[in-house]
């Protein structure tokens, strides 16, 4: 492809990228760089206040160069004037708690650091002034003890406002869950280890600062100002009410507009939103379906607080108006397309209709993270995955001569161990059936990986119910038995079960799953522990030496090629990888 044809799809890909969302989340890293390098310098403290000093050269050096210079002042210039955006078009219904509070915070912290910010940057940049750490520890330990009180306020509330946007960013990620205690560490860490080397660098001033000569070696006034240094001081006051009431102006037109904004919306007339269940409300137009919803106290899930990344409010629109529908934007298109969404589905967060609408919203109210992370779609998708059923021998005639409780203990401990082994593998364990499970592989995976991993898993249960056996020889009394049937196929994902019947269930429906639990049933005329049909031996390219035999299943047409592995542990060392 020429460089002629690259270029406009490159332009419409950058284009796609440069959203709202985006350009919140760049500026928000640039300046979330520039106070963890400050948030280190202090750090410093803890080893000596010359390690601090030094330090700052070097940082100060650095966000002072012009290009770095500029990217830092635009960042802070964009990230405030898009929380103002924000105020201005977010109505409230769509603010959950935890973005008050980091937006709450942000607002504040323009009016707690407007003067440090003045005194250190802008004096910088102005009159070439750069006061060291020894002058502001002076000033906040000695001379102003409340201003050191509040800058380390801010401090703390800078990182917290921080760390809240880093988690709406990260927590959608599949690797999140393994890394987040590492990062709740450094969370932690990084501002104690800063308020810790603030104050041990103020007492290190504070000692240093009783001989005179050290006073005056490093700039303090011995004297009256001069005049020059009262006009700067003027100047930079000057500055610092600019800057503070310019923000809280900015503030009051941002809620003014907002005011302003909701009039023109009602004046422009309201839409009827009416869901699956039969509720409807009216909002004005203009209204994503996902604020109708919070306006009207529906459940509807939003993991991403509607910003459109996380697919989960997903809805189905029907009815008259379902044709009539404004186009899906750039972002949302994107979001559509990698959950290869059917027709009529789009983001509720996104969707804002201009007349009279029906929908279904596709995913349960109190999904997750890990149901935004899922592939598939709620309301149904075709999928190839391996379903395995494991079901525990022998459990009724045990409840017979023992207590209920050692009954459901002993339930537990068999599905605990199950459910580890399918973890281990790469599975899902999906439906748990009074004494089986049902679980699923290639949710996230393709179809030689999901049957490599149910064959794993295989192996691994028998592993697990083994070392149960040692474990509970006297209690139990026999060992515990089990069966495993498996078997591929496409299946339909999706969830099962209304209001009425309580929370829904995502599970799968197909010919494999029922396969699988036939197969399940068979291993006790079999006399072994795992039934796998030979079509999951193929799909995970192994050849097994297990025997390999042609059943008739209950309620089904034809044989189907299945191998007995009499030890489920076996299940893999009994196959080897067939040459490509």
């Amino acid at each position: 492809m020429s460089a002629a044809a690259e270029s406009p799809s490159l332009w419409r890909s950058a284009r796609r990228r440069l959203t709202v969302r985006n350009v919140r989340l760049a500026s928000g890293l640039v300046l979330l760089a520039y106070v963890t390098s400050h948030f280190l310098n202090h750090a410093l403290g803890n080893v000596s206040l010359a390690a601090m000093e030094a330090a700052l050269a070097w940082v100060a050096w650095f966000w002072g160069l012009p290009g770095i210079g500029t990217l830092l002042y635009g960042a802070l210039t964009i990230h405030a004037g898009l929380a103002l955006w924000s105020i201005y078009s977010r109505p409230r219904h769509s603010w959950t708690t935890l973005e008050v509070l980091q937006l709450g915070i942000g607002l504040s912290l323009p009016f707690l650091l407007a003067g440090h910010v003045v005194a250190s940057r802008l004096g910088y940049e102005l009159f070439g002034e750069g006061r060291t750490y020894s002058q502001l520890l002076h000033l906040f330990f000695e001379l102003s003890p409340a201003t050191g009180l509040r800058q380390m306020t801010s401090l703390v509330l800078a990182w917290i406002h921080a760390s809240i946007g880093l988690y709406f960013w990260l927590r959608l990620k599949p690797r999140f869950p393994a890394i987040a205690p590492a990062l709740l560490c450094v969370a932690i860490l990084v501002p104690l280890l800063a308020l810790l080397g603030i104050i041990q660098g103020g007492r290190e001033v504070a000692s240093l600062a009783a001989d005179e000569g050290w006073r005056v070696a490093n700039g303090y006034p011995t004297g009256p100002l001069s005049a020059e240094a009262a006009a700067r001081i003027a100047v930079l006051e000057r500055w610092q009410d600019t800057v503070t009431y310019g923000f809280l102006l900015a503030l009051a037109g941002a809620v003014a507009a907002r005011g302003l904004r909701h009039l023109a919306q009602r004046r422009r007339g309201l839409v009827r939103v009416t869901y699956a269940d039969g509720r409807s409300l009216e909002v004005p137009r203009g209204t994503t379906v996902l604020e109708a919803s919070r306006i009207g106290r529906i459940p509807h899930a939003s993991v991403c607080g509607g910003r459109g990344r996380c697919s989960t409010c997903r809805v189905r629109v029907f009815g008259p108006g379902s044709n009539e529908l404004p186009s899906p934007s750039a972002a949302e298109r994107a979001v559509l397309e990698r959950i290869e969404a059917g027709p009529q589905v789009r983001l509720a967060c996104q969707l804002r209709p201009k007349g009279d609408v029906q929908v279904a919203p596709l995913i349960a109210p109190w999904a997750g993270p890990l149901e935004a992370r899922r592939i598939a779609s709620a309301f149904g998708e075709e999928r190839f995955v391996v379903a395995m059923f494991v079901d525990m021998r022998g459990s009724t005639r045990f409840a017979e001569t023992h207590l209920p409780y050692d009954t459901v203990f002993l339930i537990n401990r068999f599905l605990d161990a199950v459910s580890r082994a399918v973890l281990v593998a790469g599975g899902v364990p999906n439906q748990f059936l009074g004494d089986g499970l049902l679980a699923l592989f290639g949710l996230a995976s393709d179809a030689q990986s999901a049957a490599r991993e149910a064959l794993a898993a295989a192996a691994g249960v028998g592993q697990e119910i083994a070392t149960l056996n040692g474990l509970m020889a006297q209690d139990v009394g026999e060992p515990i038995r089990f069966g495993i049937g498996i078997h591929c196929g496409t299946v339909i994902l999706g969830e099962i079960g209304g209001r009425a019947s309580g929370r829904p269930v995502f599970t799968a429906i197909g010919d494999a799953v029922n396969v699988a639990a036939r197969l399940q049933s068979a291993t006790k005329r079999l006399e072994v522990e795992a039934a796998i049909s030979d079509a999951v031996y193929r799909t995970a390219g192994y050849r097994s030496d297990a025997p390999l035999q042609e059943l008739q299943l209950d309620g089904r047409e034809g044989t189907i090629a299945v191998r007995a592995v009499e030890r489920a542990a076996d299940a893999l060392e009994q196959a080897e990888t067939v040459p490509s």
